[in-house]
């Protein structure tokens, strides 16, 4: 296999479209968010990207069937989403066509996220791309209740129309700076002149964090104009509640069991 092989799946024709980016990273916000855009919305399969930067394995469906891991950029005619929810009583999503890539995996060494990020911008500017969001989590180390958004913005312009959604922007946050394919599409894709930014949602950084991904997707909806439901979405955010609840339990009782001084003067 040469070190890049994309795969075109299908053709389609997109109305000023927007590449949305949702990989796995911290609490894997953003590739929670680019999985329920895909569930949520009727999409095509139109590029596979396969590279020996990924790792070296296959990823198994639920019915047992390999497939050599990749990237995948699936298109969102949202135009013709909302004539069909309007048919069918479901309201106009409205907005503008999406290009969502998304994946199991990032690249494994760092030529290789130049060179794939490189490559995703080359299928972005095949389809017409002019404007990119990558989605992502930055960590605050602790659970939290009220989900903020920061951002980072390619261009002062984008920087004023996140702001004017309640996207923060805050000093030496993240901190470290973004990292993996969401920093690299801000930063080629500014030398590109593309209009990119990154839209984070905080998450403590240690569980798959839905909740994050929804404010993340709220606040992308505000931007382009199109709505979704959040019920799976709230579904998962209840499974990790309960997943949380169990672990402060478990911390709780950890904590009860140490011995204190008092304890340790009538040992042996």
């Amino acid at each position: 296999m040469d070190e890049l092989d994309i795969e075109t799946v299908d053709e389609v024709e997109l109305s000023d479209p927007v590449l949305v980016e949702g990989l796995p990273g911290v609490g894997h916000v953003g590739k929670l968010a680019a999985e329920h855009l895909l569930e949520e919305l009727d999409s095509t399969l139109v590029r596979q990207v396969y590279s020996e930067h990924f790792p070296p394995q296959v990823d198994i469906d639920e019915a047992g069937i390999a497939e050599l891991t990749c990237a995948e950029f699936h298109a969102i005619e949202v135009g013709n989403a909302s004539e069909t929810q309007a048919d069918d009583g479901d309201g106009d999503i409205g907005g503008r066509d999406l290009l969502v890539l998304t994946g199991d995996h990032q690249a494994q060494d760092n030529i290789g996220h130049y060179r794939l990020s490189s490559a995703f911008l080359d299928i972005a500017d095949e389809f017409g791309v002019s404007e990119l969001f990558a989605l992502g989590g930055v960590p605050t180390g602790e659970l939290i209740e009220e989900y903020d958004v920061l951002g980072a913005a390619a261009n002062e312009d984008l920087k004023d129309d996140l702001e004017g959604v309640g996207v923060e922007f805050r000093e030496d946050e993240p901190a470290g700076g973004i990292v993996g394919v969401s920093g690299l599409l801000l930063g080629l894709g500014r030398r590109r002149e593309f209009d990119a930014a990154c839209l984070m949602g905080e998450t403590s950084g240690y569980l798959v964090d839905p909740k994050s991904a929804r404010a993340v997707l709220e606040t992308l909806e505000e931007l382009l104009g199109f709505e979704l439901d959040y019920e799976t979405l709230e579904e998962r955010a209840d499974e990790m509640e309960e997943v949380i609840s169990k672990i402060q339990e478990m911390e709780q009782q950890q904590s009860m069991d140490v011995p204190t001084d008092e304890d340790l003067r009538y040992i042996g």
